[in-house]
């Protein structure tokens, strides 16, 4: 018998591997590995090369690919969520439909914050913590010890701030509005100052300024800061997002979906990304060449950071926005050449444009902040995109968000362990 021939005998229906993989929409090979990790049995045909496998099994592994991945079996095993917020298309985005970035550009971080949330523009819109929310969240980071690193302060300003809010756990729309309009200027506030005479009212820009460098703020380096904010506030279902719209469907309250996200921004592939590139502008401008840095990075396996994005083919929006505005910072003008150089040397191994890391590395650096700089603007950024995917999550049925394990340990019946 040939392999794509269907067999049926005494045991029900069998299905060829090109049958299975039709149906599971999937290539042969990836049968055979669904069969290696025990997602499948197979039997071998006697006296034929093939195999053959029980229609009852594979149709049963089709719903639960289709029902994971919120698609058809073939798509990846990617979980697909409905959403209104953002649309990531080619070298765009958009936030509700509006382009993201011409938001950004003619908007405040406040008022594109929401935008995000209510899919209305509130001009002037500003964010105030209550007093009693800043005392709490300032006296619980204050005990953490000196070398705490920017996104852990922030995650207890958050668990600090939901313990003084009583009505945390009122999950309606205007409810969860008012916690984020609280939230954000709270996490904010909570920082150590860097700069003795740092603000803490006025936008939110020019709160966070005084709490990433000790240098004097202008208002070129102001409106890239709040730029940044803004065009950082939302990116589709992100690793952090994700894990917040999950907290969201068990029904955790907006405080703490948003801690979900801070415990996962913190990986290298994500927030911290741009103190990578950051670190390595810094070298460049050290040695005042790229060749030997990246050479270096290369030698020791490690990928260059800030270049390439595996949603944008060509250059990353972001970026390309925030790089317009640096240059109009002159002292800026020795790190966006360093960021070139970068560009042009790793394009000799690998043809990539600048992401919004290495453009975050460039205002970072050259605005005398700290390396955890770019993933501290990060996190309050995004905090206004996780409270809109709460939002959403909140409308939608409960525990939704629960996709179901592939058991690929020893088939059962096993012995009990001695």
């Amino acid at each position: 018998m040939r392999d794509h021939e269907p067999h049926t005998g005494a045991a029900g229906q069998r299905l060829s591997t090109k049958e299975t993989a039709e149906l599971l929409g999937v290539k042969p090979e990836t049968v055979y590995a669904y069969v290696s990790r025990g997602q499948l049995s197979s039997r071998r045909v006697p006296g034929g090369r093939g195999s053959t496998f029980d229609a009852k099994e594979v149709e049963a592994l089709a719903r639960r690919s289709r029902r994971d991945s919120g698609g058809s079996p073939g798509s990846g095993g990617e979980l697909s969520v409905r959403t209104r917020i953002t649309l990531i298309d080619t070298d765009r985005y958009y936030f509700r439909g509006v382009d993201a970035t011409e938001l950004a550009a003619r908007h405040s971080y406040e008022e594109v914050a929401e935008w995000l949330w209510t899919g209305q523009l509130r001009r002037g819109a500003a964010f105030t913590a209550p007093e009693a929310a800043v005392t709490a969240a300032r006296r619980a980071v204050d005990s953490l010890p000196e070398h705490t690193a920017p996104t852990d302060r922030l995650r207890v300003a958050a668990i600090a701030a939901a313990a003084a809010d009583p009505l945390r756990f009122d999950l309606s729309e205007e409810a969860v509005l008012g916690t984020a309009r609280i939230l954000v200027p709270t996490l904010v506030a909570a920082l150590p100052p860097a700069l003795y005479d740092h603000r803490d009212s006025g936008p939110l820009a020019h709160r966070l300024w005084g709490r990433l460098t000790g240098r004097p703020a202008d208002e070129p380096s102001l409106r890239v800061l709040d730029t940044a904010l803004a065009l950082l506030a939302d990116h589709d279902l992100a690793a952090s997002t994700l894990a917040v719209r999950v907290a969201a469907s068990a029904r955790a309250h907006a405080y703490a979906a948003v801690s979900a996200g801070l415990g996962v921004i913190e990986g290298p592939l994500h927030g911290a990304a741009s103190g990578l590139a950051h670190k390595l502008l810094l070298e460049v401008l050290d040695q005042g060449d790229a060749a030997p840095v990246i050479a270096d990075e290369l030698r020791a396996g490690r990928r260059v950071p800030g270049l390439g994005h595996r949603l944008y083919p060509g250059e990353d929006p972001r970026a390309r926005a925030l790089f317009a505005l640096l240059e109009d910072i002159p002292r800026a003008a020795p790190a966006i050449a360093a960021a070139r150089d970068i560009v042009a040397t790793a394009a000799r191994h690998t043809p990539l444009h600048a992401n919004v890391d290495l453009a975050l590395a460039v205002f970072t650096a050259s605005s005398g902040m700290p390396a955890t700089a770019g993933e501290t603007i990060f996190a309050v950024a995004r905090t206004a995109g996780w409270i809109a995917h709460a939002l959403e999550e909140y409308g939608e049925r409960p525990l939704r968000m629960r996709p179901s394990g592939h058991y690929v340990g020893p088939r059962p019946p096993q012995p009990l362990p001695e």
